[in-house]
């Protein structure tokens, strides 16, 4: 997913444009979901204003034939759905990604396919949270302090089987990660242990440590 504007970065173009050690933020997310063993077909969701751009980014990569690029919607969950229609039609589990997190490693990707293949429907990385959190209301009185040993902060990329995806996306509801929608539809979720290169790129300071990870 490289269609959003990225907006809390402060930058001049989309995020997914942004460059960071030489190279776009989708660049380096695409070519690790590349180094994954299972994966057959990648295809990136940009802005319509960035789809040659798009393209070109990945022409000289060895299995730049396996890339497709369309252009995204309104909202994410749109973008999503016009993803999952590029797809080939011999793709059977699908994986979500969000070129924000362009560090993910391949790792983290066979790890959900994996999951997915043991008979899971829906499989995604998560990390324990650390920090207490609270519930508030619309007042910002808290209403509630949930147990953080059940909590996990939820990371992309996202694995589903192809049929559940597309049945949770045919519902029209919008959320912020596909998992949500599963979980609306009455799917179940599994979650396993997410990969701390696999942080979100969001503010200035975020694409300052991918630079450092990137360097070092």
């Amino acid at each position: 997913m490289a269609a959003g504007l990225g907006t809390r970065l402060g930058a001049a173009q989309p995020k997914a444009f942004v460059r960071v050690a030489g190279a776009t933020l989708v660049e380096h997310a695409v070519t690790r979901a590349l180094d994954c063993a299972a994966t057959t077909q990648v295809v990136i969701v940009a802005p319509a204003s960035h789809l040659g751009e798009a393209g070109a980014l990945l022409s000289g990569h060895p299995r730049a034939d396996d890339v497709t690029v369309v252009a995204g919607g309104r909202e994410r969950s749109e973008s999503v759905a016009l993803g999952l229609g590029a797809l080939r039609d011999d793709v059977d589990v699908v994986l979500v990604h969000d070129a924000a997190r362009c560090l993910a490693p391949a790792d983290l990707f066979d790890r959900l396919v994996a999951a997915v293949r043991a008979g899971h429907d829906a499989v995604v990385p998560g990390q324990p949270v650390t920090d207490t959190i609270k519930q508030v209301d619309e007042r910002g009185h808290v209403v509630a302090t949930p147990d953080r040993s059940t909590l996990r902060a939820v990371q992309t990329p996202q694995a589903f089987r192809r049929p559940v995806l597309l049945a949770a996306h045919a519902s029209g509801a919008d959320a912020t990660d596909d998992a949500a929608l599963v979980e609306r539809a009455g799917g179940t979720v599994l979650v396993i242990e997410g990969d701390e290169l696999a942080f979100k790129v969001t503010t200035a300071s975020d694409l300052e440590r991918a630079a450092r990870i990137l360097g070092s």
